[in-house]
């Protein structure tokens, strides 16, 4: 799979870094995804933004979501976003965030019969999710155990959509978005979490918090937020 590769520098001269930072993804629009040869998104525009500010060389690739995290989990220099920053994942990696707060919603295809306002009523239905989202482990936490794992979102989205599963995780500003275009509705709330850029443990501190650090400007001057209004999302909803 290609990698775009990409160097941004906010003054002259450039320092020359010795190192690369692997960014690794999954296809998510409108927060990251390929549009041909291109990776796009609203979290993709900051992770491009952070890198400029800062200097760095940095590469980003898509990929089915279980391998994009696993790379982060054992590459030196490799970061996967966006990733949602709960207790169990906090020791496993360094993280600089937030690229967004979102809630995540249950949902399911409309004129299905479902019907759950609670989690526990929705624990009779067949969930599906994707291998090692996030909201895989939600789920199982709270106790479903009908789930229907696959490889990523779009494989859900069309077990959803054909029948073949009652209810599917997914993030709630995406939802707003896609549920114009898909026969989709909202059944209950799973969940609310920060969305961050996760980079493997042995990751450089000095680094990460210079990403950090371009962030906090990033979100304090608005522009985080317009990058999300580009892509058709209000974060003030």
């Amino acid at each position: 799979m290609k990698k775009l590769l990409f160097l941004a520098c906010l003054a002259l001269p450039c320092v020359a870094q010795a190192q690369t930072v692997a960014f690794t993804t999954e296809d998510y629009a409108p927060f990251n995804y390929r549009e041909g040869k291109e990776i796009k998104g609203a979290t993709v525009e900051q992770v491009e933004k952070v890198m400029a500010a800062i200097g760095v060389d940095y590469t980003i690739e898509v990929l089915p979501w279980a391998r994009a995290f696993g790379l982060a989990r054992t590459a030196p220099m490799t970061c996967v976003f966006a990733t949602a920053h709960n207790g169990q994942r906090d020791p496993l990696f360094k993280w600089v965030e937030p690229l967004l707060v979102d809630r995540n919603i249950l949902i399911t295809r409309k004129g299905s019969g479902v019907t759950a306002g609670t989690l526990e009523e929705a624990k009779k239905y067949t969930i599906g999710t994707q291998r090692e989202d996030y909201t895989e482990t939600i789920l199982k936490e709270k106790g479903f155990t009908k789930l229907d794992v696959a490889s990523d979102f779009n494989a859900t989205l069309r077990k959803l959509l054909s029948g073949r599963i009652d209810m599917m995780p997914i993030s709630q500003l995406y939802f707003e978005k896609l549920k114009g275009d898909q026969p989709l509705e909202m059944v209950t709330v799973l969940s609310s979490q920060p969305m961050g850029i996760a980079c493997e443990k042995s990751f450089p501190e000095d680094l990460r918090a210079k990403m950090q650090a371009a962030l906090d400007v990033l979100i304090a001057n608005g522009e985080q937020k317009k990058i999300f209004l580009k892509y058709g999302m209000d974060l003030s909803e």
